[in-house]
């Protein structure tokens, strides 16, 4: 290849089409249990997530229900993925080789939201959230209809791998995906950069700014316990019978299981299974769809 300013932008267009065609391909799993908020600074403030009351009867004046604005911030951070492929190999037209690595900057840019927010789910057992509590805690501080606080709980407690009850039916999801801004690739490649002219190389670089973070704490129930029908029950029990502030109904609906690979088998025989190891007929068939997470840990 001639290293022309003609030939070397037709390189960076084959090499842009690439990266965005392999960004737009990947399959990524963070939305299953993320909402995703697109940030226009660099940190993004909530309001508390605290669910809002049941619609009442109009008599009087309207009771207003005002968002707390004193919730939690979340903070964008900024990552960078950088390759540097000798002049040399360009001009020798060994652009074939590097193809495939400028996918996959595309592929690893594509699935950080997905490195993000599962690891920010893992997190939860240790770290507070807006109310003063651990993510996952069996301790939520919410005022009852008497005026009261009282206790609700979104953990199972126990020490084994970590297995999760989510109602993902809703707009508001447990985790937040900020975007602050896409990914996208950048050449230095004119014959004058100082990567050149130092080093005799071309420069592609990708970049991208996002963050992940807690949402709503009331949509998940977390369970360090042995994955049995019983400890499964007791989680769609408390999820089911959970109450908010004012003692709303939350009516919540524990729809999807997430658990960590060597759970799998466990998680496939309670949701799947047409008779429990007893030979009786398992009621939990189909309860709930499952989501086999490779990303999570054996905390």
């Amino acid at each position: 290849m001639n290293l022309t300013k003609t030939a070397l932008a037709a390189l960076n267009t084959a090499f842009n089409v690439a990266f965005n065609e392999r960004l737009t391909g990947v399959e990524t799993t963070y939305n299953r249990i993320a909402m995703v908020v697109k940030s226009t600074t660099r940190t993004q403030a909530y309001p508390r997530l605290s669910e809002m009351g049941p619609m009442r009867e109009w008599i009087g004046e309207r009771y207003v229900e005002r968002l707390e604005t004193n919730g939690f911030v979340i903070t964008n951070r900024k990552f960078e993925k950088t390759i540097a492929v000798s002049v040399d190999d360009i001009a020798d037209d060994q652009v074939g080789l590097y193809t495939p690595i400028v996918q996959d900057m595309a592929q690893v840019a594509a699935e950080l939201p997905d490195d993000l927010v599962w690891d920010q789910l893992e997190r939860g057992f240790a770290h507070e959230h807006y109310d003063g509590q651990m993510f996952f805690d069996t301790d939520h501080p919410v005022v009852n209809e008497l005026g009261r606080e009282v206790s609700v709980s979104n953990f199972g407690g126990g020490t084994g791998p970590a297995w999760y009850l989510i109602d993902d039916s809703r707009a508001i999801k447990p985790m937040i995906f900020q975007d602050r801004q896409a990914p996208q690739i950048t050449p230095k490649t004119s014959l004058t950069d100082d990567n050149v002219f130092d080093n005799d190389e071309f420069v592609w670089g990708a970049k991208r700014r996002c963050a992940a973070g807690f949402g709503a704490w009331q949509l998940i129930y977390a369970s360090r316990q042995p994955l049995t029908a019983e400890s499964y029950e007791a989680a769609r029990v408390a999820m089911s019978t959970a109450r908010g502030h004012r003692g709303r109904k939350l009516n919540l609906k524990p729809k999807l299981l997430v658990v960590p690979s060597p759970l799998e088998g466990a998680a496939l025989e309670l949701l799947n299974a047409e008779r429990n190891a007893a030979g009786a007929t398992n009621v939990w068939r189909n309860t709930a769809a499952l989501h086999v997470e490779s990303r999570l840990t054996l905390i």
